[in-house]
């Protein structure tokens, strides 16, 4: 995920694993997506709705109220989704791209032309308060989707996956602080109390030197349900526990491992990793990709201008918001492009962002009550996404020639 030498030849091989495993999943991803979107538009259709209200109250409904399957899934197994994310930002802080400012400035940059732009085509499409709380869904990039889509176009320069990765990387940091500030409800005291409690655990765990994550299940656990009573999302539990894995091999007490052991970070991340891609990111997306078509009306009012201002951030807003902003920084020399990158890489690298659905999903189920409005806003991420998708395979099809001539001089 960038041009600097990792610490570890567990870091070396890191970014190989990650491309080929998040590459395969995207495929799984869009499988889930369309039969969610299939089912709920079938005959079968009342039994989607059903499944997913299912009531669960897990035995204990004396600390927590049964909620339904929907619930667990998007506010429970995503926990493992954002520890994952927070494992992958840890790592990239200590020895990847995100530890070299040199290495990381472009693909920051562009990141966050890539958040700032899209959210301002939505708000300034969106007048109405209410739909304006949706700003944020154009914003994200879908890790999975596009690497999937950039594994399929042939003679890729090494450093625009590098790329691609840090900008998902950088995106997804963006997307944590948006559901921190702006869509978790007031903090209760309370709540704060037992997230530092669980916090105090982990770390005495850590200084203890237990390596086995199994011990760290139930400050894990208390944690998400301090973030749960605080009235902050309870998925950042799982961004907290990654920022607090130790990213090397030697920590606590003990300081002398043997030789080649991999650290908590890495070991953590392999182990989630393809449980995430392959069972809860489908799963999620199965949960929440089933737009119900009939009952959309997208003719007019905010339905319409909610649709019209994610596919315009995530469409446009992205590739302009990120080609604008690496332009400015190259010329401005606050920054190169990686050797082999041109500007018309860049462009494809705006358009794979433009990728938003797992994240752009979740952050719509937080942006709207309203059925219609998350209905309206769903079916336009899958919209944006599919469209963005297909540009940037049609482009990245269409450079393959000229990087291979390119390459041949």
């Amino acid at each position: 995920m960038g041009a600097s030498t990792p610490h570890t030849p567990h870091a070396r091989l890191w970014p190989l694993r990650f491309v080929s495993v998040e590459a395969l999943s995207g495929l799984v991803l869009l499988a889930a997506a369309a039969l969610a979107l299939g089912w709920a538009n079938s005959s079968l259709a009342p039994g989607y709705e059903a499944l997913w209200h299912l009531p669960l109250g897990l035995g204990v409904a004396r600390y927590l109220p049964a909620h339904d399957l929907h619930f667990w899934v998007n506010d429970g197994l995503m926990t493992l989704f954002f520890l994952v994310v927070g494992l992958e930002i840890r790592r990239e802080l200590h020895d990847g791209s995100l530890s070299d400012p040199r290495v990381a400035t472009l693909p920051i940059l562009a990141a966050v032309g890539g958040v700032i732009v899209p959210a301002l085509l939505y708000v300034l499409v969106n007048t109405d308060p209410v739909a304006r709380r949706g700003w944020a869904i154009p914003t994200a990039t879908d890790i999975a989707f596009a690497v999937g889509v950039l594994s399929l176009i042939p003679r890729v320069p090494a450093a625009l996956r590098m790329l691609l990765l840090t900008l998902a990387i950088i995106d997804d940091i963006a997307a944590i602080l948006v559901i921190a500030f702006f869509y978790s409800g007031g903090i209760a005291v309370a709540g704060l109390a037992t997230v530092a409690g669980g916090i105090v655990l982990v770390l005495v765990l850590q200084w203890l030197g237990a390596r086995s994550p199994l011990a760290y299940v139930l400050p894990g656990i208390i944690v998400w349900y301090g973030m749960l009573s605080a009235g902050a999302h309870p998925t950042l539990a799982g961004v907290i526990l990654g920022l607090l894995t130790p990213a090397t091999a030697a920590f606590g007490r003990f300081k002398r491992v043997p030789s080649g052991t991999p650290s908590p970070v890495e070991h953590v991340e392999a182990l989630l990793h393809p449980y995430v891609a392959f069972g809860i990111m489908p799963l999620f997306a199965l949960a929440n990709a089933g737009v119900s078509l009939g009952g959309l009306d997208l003719s007019a009012g905010a339905p319409l201008t909610v649709g019209a201002g994610i596919v315009l951030g995530l469409v446009v807003g992205k590739p302009l918001g990120i080609l604008l902003v690496s332009l400015a920084a190259v010329r401005s020399r606050v920054c190169v492009l990686p050797d082999g990158v041109r500007w018309r890489h860049m462009l494809l690298l705006g358009l794979l962002g433009g990728i938003g659905f797992t994240m752009s999903i979740f952050i719509s189920n937080l942006a709207f009550a309203d059925a219609q409005l998350l209905a309206s806003a769903k079916f336009a991420v899958l919209v944006a996404s599919a469209l963005a998708a297909s540009l940037g395979w049609v482009l990245g099809r269409a450079q393959a020639p000229a990087v291979s001539a390119a390459a041949r001089a």
